[in-house]
């Protein structure tokens, strides 16, 4: 029974933007992650990173990340780029509940993170150093860094190059329940998970057999 639908993915994937219109569809309560940390921090995420570093912002996402995944359910949550660089995220997310990887492609990931502004890890401007890399190679250089880390956590993988958000969150529906049932809440009945084995879905079509845990 799925009870939980949790979005990983790169910075730019659209995953707030989905797992939204997934939880609407749904009747189910939304959360994504990096605003549950400036919430409780008081603070945007790119202070935090400019006042603590990284490791002061993962440490927050670590708490907010088990906090939400501590008993509650009938959740669709939207999980930061990088918590998967996180041992201990990534043990929580392996049982946490159905895990969607929104894959994209690199031309569309640099395309949709743009200069990179408001990215603590994309934008040169809040680098340390002058000679910062372009925002293209930090997103191939992340991307090539945290992908077995995405394979590693996720049932499924939905791929949104051309896609529309309504499209990709259709996908992530199918994705998460292959046999042709559909994930559900206490209030529509039981609800059905994912097939043996992580899917991948298509352009068109079900969901096929893909990534492995």
């Amino acid at each position: 029974m799925v009870e939980r639908l949790i979005l990983v993915g790169m910075p730019g994937v659209g995953k707030t933007t989905v797992g939204r219109l997934v939880s609407d569809r749904l009747g189910w309560d939304f959360a994504d992650v990096d605003a549950v940390v400036e919430d409780a921090a008081g603070s945007t995420v790119a202070q935090i990173f400019a006042d603590g570093g990284e490791p002061a912002f993962r440490a927050l996402e670590r708490r907010a990340l088990a906090n939400l995944l501590s008993g509650r359910r009938w959740m669709v949550i939207s999980v930061g780029g990088g918590a998967v660089v996180d041992e201990a995220n990534r043990a929580l997310l392996a049982t946490a509940g159905s895990v969607v990887w929104l894959r994209a492609s690199l031309p569309t990931l640099v395309e949709r993170v743009g200069d990179g502004a408001g990215r603590p890890l994309l934008d040169p401007a809040a680098a340390a150093s002058a000679a910062a890399r372009s925002v293209a190679a930090t997103v191939t250089a992340l991307e090539a860094c945290r992908r077995p880390w995405y394979e590693s956590v996720s049932d499924a993988v939905v791929e949104v190059d051309g896609c529309t958000p309504d499209e990709v969150a259709s996908r992530v529906l199918a994705a998460a329940a292959p046999a042709g049932g559909s994930a559900a809440g206490p209030a529509t009945g039981p609800a059905t998970g994912p097939a043996t084995g992580p899917a991948t879905a298509p352009a068109t079509g079900p969901a096929t057999p893909g990534l492995r845990r």
